[in-house]
């Protein structure tokens, strides 16, 4: 595809197609390229550089998170919708997490996605500086709890391109695991709580709902915090 006919919009959504599909470590220029039946050097007309590319992505997708009318929902019901909204959007595209530790990451969607978060926190009734640590607290707790399926998703996939000895070494990693994680009461009463057949990444990762948990105790808290005045 010649320069002339390819577009920004093209290029980056084609890029967020091959992050979700390789990772960081996957996206390139060539590689792209090839997505696009076009040359490298066509997308540079439009895109400078790797790191341009990354950060225009990662802006797109906060698009994909709805953001509540105030006028219609209480500050509670949107400050879960919006959370709820994050993390699905995040576990979407695991690289996006990931790239908050490697990227400057910034642009028009996530500064939107940031100026409604401040808006739902003064709506409950945090003022000023308040307000920007009830939003940065909850941002900080879903982007966490989103690292570990990142992290899974990128090991997974690494793994993957090792062939069966590295399904091998995978799995005698969780046995040992397991091993080590019997020497502790509390994590040998996890691994046997399924009579015996859980493994040592079954007993590190998170129980079910624990994200759900988090942001309720979290907006609890908020909440008490409000009512003590």
């Amino acid at each position: 595809m010649p320069r002339d006919a390819l577009t920004r919009e093209q290029i980056v959504r084609t890029a967020i197609e091959l992050l979700d599909e390789e990772g960081l470590d996957g996206l390139n220029m060539r590689a792209l390229g090839r997505r696009l039946d076009s040359a490298a050097t066509a997308i540079y007309w439009h895109i400078k550089t790797k790191e341009e590319l990354v950060r225009l992505a990662g802006d797109l997708l906060w698009d994909e998170v709805e953001l509540p009318d105030l006028a219609t929902a209480d500050w509670r019901t949107a400050a879960t919708a919006m959370a709820t909204g994050m993390h699905a959007m995040l576990t979407r595209h695991p690289w996006l997490g990931q790239a908050f530790g490697s990227h400057l990451l910034f642009g028009p969607g996530k500064a939107r996605h940031d100026d409604h978060s401040l808006a739902v926190y003064e709506h409950a009734g945090f003022v000023g500086a308040e307000a920007d640590r009830a939003a940065a607290t909850v941002f900080i707790f879903v982007l966490g709890s989103a690292l570990g399926p990142a992290a899974q998703v990128s090991l997974t996939r690494r793994l993957g391109r090792g062939g069966a000895d590295a399904e091998q070494r995978l799995a005698d990693t969780m046995d040992r695991t397991a091993d080590i994680a019997r020497r502790f009461p509390r994590l040998r009463a996890r691994l046997d709580a399924a009579g015996g057949t859980r493994s040592g990444a079954d007993y590190a990762a998170a129980p079910e709902s624990s994200f759900a948990f988090g942001l309720t105790a979290i907006l609890d808290g908020f909440e008490a915090r409000l009512a003590s005045g």
